[in-house]
């Protein structure tokens, strides 16, 4: 079970280290700002990987738990 926990952390820090920064060109301050939220499609890889993400996430969450009792 260990393995499997070293497994899927392994495999959420490379896909999230894959998608792409939703600032790019964007900045904290002044008037650029205000479009680092807009609206965006993703599209192809971007949504299998947003898609991914998630569910790797929800996996070593409910993993973690199961192995806490």
């Amino acid at each position: 079970m260990d393995t499997l926990i070293i497994v899927i952390s392994i495999l959420l820090i490379i896909i999230v280290l894959l998608q792409s920064g939703k600032a790019e060109g964007g900045s904290f301050t002044g008037n650029g700002g205000s479009d680092l939220f807009s609206k965006r499609k993703e599209r192809g890889s971007e949504l299998f990987i947003t898609r991914m993400t998630a569910f790797l996430g929800i996996v070593f969450f409910v993993t973690c738990l199961i192995m806490s009792f």
